[in-house]
């Protein structure tokens, strides 16, 4: 079952799903989400630390790995072996990215021995989800931010990008639907905001998969790299152990 950042059951969508309204004037806030990170931080502190387990990192579409250094800093400040995924800036083509990011999660799963956490900000959240499902037994867990689970870019401020490009996005959005008929077999923590202004937050919501966790913050979509509550989430998820039947083991 989904559920949401309290714990409570996630219901059908409440609202039409389109692209976010006024986007300029909510990722405006992106200052706040800073904010909030530097008053936050002695906190962020004592969350729990890893052992060089590896975690790959990936950016969303036109951002490149200067985007999450903040973030792969304080994951490597706990403890973990962090990459970004050295590809330059993601230009969006999905087609063409999945199998490159195979290859990175495949090296990285034998150089050091372990299934790779994936952490992926929007785009690349949906890249790292098609990882997952393609190599499950070199995935520990997922964690993306921000990122639609159904629609491609249809409802997300990219849309009408995509449609310049002769792209059909009813095509893609089906296209989509079908690629989820194969379950992802590793957990999913998807990390959401409805002060979103990129990415509709309905679109996040994935209703398929049988091993996901929906959580909700307060935050931009530009803010979602560098948010406290979002690093809180990340450092207690990637936290978890799985038994050996593959099923999340809380920490604490």
């Amino acid at each position: 079952m989904t559920r949401g950042a309290a714990g409570q059951p996630l219901g059908r969508m409440q609202a039409p799903l389109v692209a976010p309204s006024w986007p300029l004037l909510r990722e405006s806030l992106v200052g706040l989400d800073l904010v909030r990170l530097a008053v936050e931080a002695p906190g962020l502190a004592r969350e729990p630390r890893g052992t060089r387990e590896p975690v790959l990192v990936l950016p969303g579409f036109g951002a490149s790995d200067a985007s999450t250094a903040m973030l792969r800093g304080f994951l490597g400040w706990l403890g973990y072996s962090v990459r970004g995924w050295g590809l330059g800036t993601n230009r969006g083509d999905v087609r063409t990215l999945v199998p490159r990011v195979l290859d990175l999660v495949r090296a990285f799963s034998d150089q050091t021995g372990q299934r790779v956490r994936l952490i992926g900000w929007s785009l690349g959240g949906t890249l790292v989800r098609e990882a997952a499902r393609e190599a499950p037994e070199r995935v520990e867990r997922v964690v993306t931010l921000g990122t639609p689970a159904v629609g491609g870019p249809k409802y997300t401020l990219m849309a009408r990008f995509y449609r310049g490009l002769g792209e059909d996005l009813d095509a893609i959005e089906a296209a989509i639907a079908a690629r989820e008929r194969v379950p992802i077999r590793v957990p999913l923590t998807v990390i959401y905001s409805r002060g979103d202004g990129v990415v509709a937050w309905q679109a996040c919501i994935d209703h398929t998969n049988p091993d996901v966790e929906h959580v909700e913050v307060a935050s931009t979509h530009l803010g979602l790299g560098f948010h406290a509550e979002v690093w809180r989430v990340i450092a207690r998820r990637l936290a978890r152990r799985r038994n050996r039947e593959g099923c999340a083991r809380p920490v604490g």
